[in-house]
């Protein structure tokens, strides 16, 4: 498989959800996350090439708004959950950093 990732992705250690801040549903569970993006186990397929308005929750209670879009999604193997990644377009500067910190710190 060819490898397009250019930053190193980190796994949580806790749990971090990924909420669409229009509607307030839950999409998913952040599996792994990268400066750049992240990927998902969702519920519910979500759509490739969809864009997305959302918001990082961490079990810290800390939260980091940010759009999203969809790059890829595949139904897992029970045919009722999915799997998607993200890239990252939309972000302020100190949300981005609160990111970066996760991700070098590993820990998430």
């Amino acid at each position: 498989m060819d490898e397009r990732r250019y930053q190193p992705r980190v796994a949580p250690q806790q749990p971090l959800e990924l909420l669409d801040s229009i509607t307030g549903k839950r999409m998913g569970r952040v599996v792994d996350i990268s400066e750049e993006g992240l990927l998902i186990f969702s519920e519910t397929m979500i759509e490739a090439e969809s864009i997305w308005q959302c918001v990082l929750v961490c079990s810290e209670d800390t939260e980091v708004p940010l759009g999203v879009e969809c790059l890829w999604s595949r139904a897992g193997g029970d045919g009722q959950h999915c799997w998607a990644g993200f890239h990252i377009i939309d972000i302020t500067d100190e949300h981005s950093a609160q990111v970066q910190a996760w991700v070098l710190a590993g820990l998430v």
